[in-house]
């Protein structure tokens, strides 16, 4: 059985205004990720995935590239046991916080 991980991160840069929550939903759901994703008011993204280790490994790489137009300036790895734990069965967008 493959091993499950859950991994709460934010990314920095120019990140807002490039269609990022959109371009990581699809990766997501893409590989079959649960969690979410959101803007935060600081303009930086924040986002949970949760999953096979290797496949949230894969997200985690992803995201330091971001879709065309942004610039990614860093991405800081959270405590994902901190992360909010009622993931829903998809990937979804939330709202900004």
């Amino acid at each position: 059985m493959t091993e499950s991980r859950t991994l709460h991160v934010l990314i920095h840069g120019r990140v807002q205004g490039v269609s990022f929550r959109a371009w990581m939903q699809h990766l997501a759901e893409l590989h079959g990720l649960k969690g979410w994703v959101r803007n935060r008011r600081d303009g930086s993204v924040e986002a949970v995935f949760s999953g096979p280790a290797d496949l949230v490994q894969v997200m985690l790489k992803a995201c330091h590239q971001g879709p065309a137009g942004a610039l990614v300036e860093g991405v800081e790895i959270l405590d994902g046991n901190e992360a909010n734990p009622d993931l829903a069965e998809r990937f979804e967008i939330r709202r900004t916080a």
